[in-house]
């Protein structure tokens, strides 16, 4: 019989939680596209590991729901809206599980499809920060990927965690790993910035 994780409850604000909801299955769509396109398997499984999340997300929010109207109608009904949306993030991120079993499964992609997404200008990639990289140390915000190479970070995953709120990135950390999306040349730049190689470049 299959183990299923015990959940505890803890106290998180229902905008809280449907944010990050929203901002996991954003992220779950770009990497399931990505792990398809690149046949990707360490791709694939980050997107199998953030549907887990995202269903205990989930699991939180009825609770919190609950709580919340606590058998009074009027709340439940204004609660009926919140519900709505959860249950349609959850779709998208099973959808996106499933774009990633293409390659965790190993069916393949029929090389029509790799031919379209080649003519897609920005890619999504994971780059690992090594500790002897010039970034180490640097705060993210502050070098201005966007505005320098047409980059963006869409999430940082530090010691098993995911940070989506730009907020919380701070200083970037030897170990780091970075979605990025952007043009594939300026990836590549700064991919070799990341690994700690010479030649990379942010303008």
């Amino acid at each position: 019989m299959p183990k299923f994780e015990r959940i505890k409850f803890k106290p998180i604000p229902v905008r809280d939680l449907l944010l990050e909801l929203k901002n996991l299955s954003e992220l779950m769509v770009d990497l399931a596209y990505s792990a398809a396109l690149f046949n990707d398997a360490e791709l694939a499984e980050d997107v199998l590991a953030l549907e887990n999340r995202i269903d205990t997300l989930e699991y939180l929010l009825e609770m919190e729901m609950m709580i919340a109207a606590q058998g009074n109608p009027k709340d439940a009904e204004t609660l009926i809206g919140v519900a709505k949306v959860a249950e349609a993030t959850d779709k998208i991120s099973d959808a996106a599980a499933d774009i990633a079993a293409i390659v965790t499964r190993k069916i393949g992609v029929h090389p029509i499809v790799g031919a379209v997404f080649e003519k897609v200008e920005k890619r999504v990639s994971k780059i690992l920060v090594q500790k002897n990289s010039p970034l180490v140390d640097m705060q993210i915000e502050m070098l201005d990927l966007q505005a320098k190479a047409g980059i963006d970070i869409i999430a940082v995953r530090r010691n098993k965690t995911w940070i989506i709120d730009p907020k919380k990135w701070g200083h970037l950390m030897a170990g780091d790993i970075l979605i990025i999306r952007g043009p594939s040349s300026r990836i590549k730049d700064f991919k070799v910035m990341a690994e700690g190689r010479n030649g990379g470049t942010l303008v």
